[in-house]
């Protein structure tokens, strides 16, 4: 398994970047599953890495390939490598993201990007009838040094319906994601010590999905509706 992210990832990136087309993509195809191969390697590490101290049962990587039906954007390729960490359902919620990409745009984001609308609600009324815990793990200093002490994500106008907008708690409440993502410059992912500093990230995340897989596996009056 690999443990560094090669710095020909981003060189091949950024010669696709100017030769976003079929053909060139066709002719230097051999380069790109080469890296592919590697950077394959390098999300499993991250993988075993998370089940030292998780319990992932998928990893997804997503394809190079851009669905370009529904978008103004006709190029063809992705110029990054994405993929996603599934925690094992019912029982763990939540998820992890490793995106690698040029020219300083790497990130991780951790959370739920497209809660199921039961779920929402679920997260929605405990926020609504309580919202110290999670104030409090937002408020943690080694929580909040890595990930901040907001949610990133959409959210809607004022209140969702049959909230108040008065309510105390409506800068949580209005959330429809609830996201936490860390950028990383080019030199930093290229560094040896990048797949720690993921891991320790990921690591440091876990108060917020214990808390919100107790949330979304109970009742509002904290009966577990998981067998």
């Amino acid at each position: 398994m690999s443990a560094t992210v090669s710095k020909d990832v981003f060189s091949f990136f950024k010669k696709l970047e100017k030769n976003n087309n079929r053909d060139w993509f066709n002719a230097n195809k051999p380069e790109f599953k080469a890296i592919e191969k590697d950077v394959k390697a390098f999300y499993n590490s991250i993988f075993e890495n998370l089940n030292m101290h998780d319990d992932i049962d998928k990893l997804k990587i997503f394809r190079i390939y851009r669905d370009v039906r529904f978008s103004k954007n006709k190029l063809p390729y992705k110029t990054h490598f994405g993929g996603s960490f599934h925690r094992t359902k019912p029982r763990l919620r939540g998820g992890y993201y490793l995106h690698i990409q040029p020219n300083n745009e790497s990130f991780i984001a951790t959370g739920f990007w497209e809660p199921a609308k039961e779920d929402l609600l679920r997260i929605r009324k405990e926020f609504e009838m309580d919202d110290a815990e999670i104030r409090d793990i937002l408020a943690n200093r080694d929580f909040n040094s890595i990930w901040g002490n907001t949610f990133v994500g959409d959210e809607v106008k004022t209140a969702p319906k049959g909230f108040s907008k008065e309510h105390k708690a409506i800068d949580l409440i209005k959330k429809k994601q609830y996201i936490f993502t860390k950028k990383y410059t080019d030199k930093e992912v290229l560094s040896a010590h990048f797949i720690t500093e993921v891991d320790q990230a990921f690591k440091a995340i876990r108060p917020f999905f214990d808390y919100m897989s107790d949330v979304l596996t109970t009742d509002l009056n904290g009966v577990s509706m998981v067998e």
